[in-house]
């Protein structure tokens, strides 16, 4: 089933894409549902069986087009956990930026996946401005990204247990301000922390509905391909993500993991190429759809 936040007449809800192809707030199909994405995630799969057989039978819901869908989490309750450097071809494009900044072990694929984090202010949702980040900085670049939300809790979780901890999947956009990202001392957090630069969304397709070990991933600025690659790439798979996340920290239900980007991003480019304000961003995963967004002007 397909999982989204949506408002409707002034209030925010969970809701849930109806058989008929409508969104139907969730707590109109189940008694008792939670009203939000974190408290449905957090009631269990008990919950989350009872929605999916009323959403199969449920129609004449707001239209999908015509919902004003929101990111399906629109406030996490902690730092969304992010994977770096985790398409083989994207580590390629960039070692040689890596070099340059004599960055140890910039020659080779890591044996432990770069992790980082986005503080939940970055998130926004569907057709949600990005904010271009002048004065600061006019280097804004695209990250498509899946990322993965955690269903159930756990600690020290194994690979070969880590799939069942997943609730679904949604479109992530790693939004980046790439000088700022290199200016602290060859960490990432500041550069990648900038408000509204993670949109997700438009939904969360649930684990059972989508295998992520090979899906197309795509991004196109104004229209105009700029990334186009499979999650079969990826160095680090999400069981091994997920073991190196939980290791010593605990997950909870509604915690959202970005998985890394392919190549193609704008600053590996020849020239250079960053987003400016008016662009289109559109990033999109098969089996989950697109996810679109602007760049606006600081006001």
């Amino acid at each position: 089933m397909r999982i989204c936040t949506f408002d409707a007449n002034g209030t925010t809800r969970a809701g849930v894409i109806a058989g008929d192809g409508t969104v139907m707030p969730v707590g109109e199909l189940v008694r008792g549902a939670p009203e939000d994405v974190l408290g449905l995630i957090a009631a269990g799969p008990a919950t989350w069986d009872r929605v999916r057989a009323a959403a199969a039978k449920a129609k004449g819901g707001t239209p999908a087009d015509g919902a004003k869908l929101r990111a399906p989490i629109p406030l996490p309750r902690r730092n969304v956990f992010c994977v770096g450097w985790n398409y083989s071809e994207h580590f390629e494009e960039g070692k040689s930026f890596r070099e340059r900044s004599a960055q140890p072990g910039a020659e080779a694929v890591p044996e432990f996946p770069s992790l980082f984090s986005k503080n939940p202010a970055t998130v926004t949702g569907p057709d949600a401005p990005v904010l271009f980040p002048a004065p600061h900085s006019d280097q804004l670049d695209w990250e498509v990204e899946l990322a993965a939300i955690i269903g159930l809790g756990g600690r020290d979780i194994s690979e070969a247990d880590a799939m069942r901890h997943v609730f679904g999947y949604t479109c992530a956009n790693d939004v980046s301000v790439r000088d700022v990202q290199r200016r602290h001392g060859g960490q990432w957090f500041k550069g990648k922390n900038f408000d509204t630069h993670l949109p997700l969304g438009p939904w969360i397709v649930t684990a059972d509905e989508l295998d992520p070990g090979d899906l197309a991933i795509r991004t196109r600025v104004n229209g105009v391909t700029k990334q186009d690659s499979r999650t079969r790439y990826m160095v680090f798979k999400l069981p091994r993500i997920i073991k190196e996340i939980s290791a010593g920290c605990e997950l909870w239900p509604g915690d959202i993991m970005i998985t890394g980007t392919p190549s193609g991003v704008g600053f590996a480019r020849t020239p250079p190429e960053y987003l400016k304000v008016g662009d289109t961003v559109e990033v999109e995963i098969e089996g989950i759809g697109v996810l679109r967004n602007f760049v606006r002007g600081r006001t």
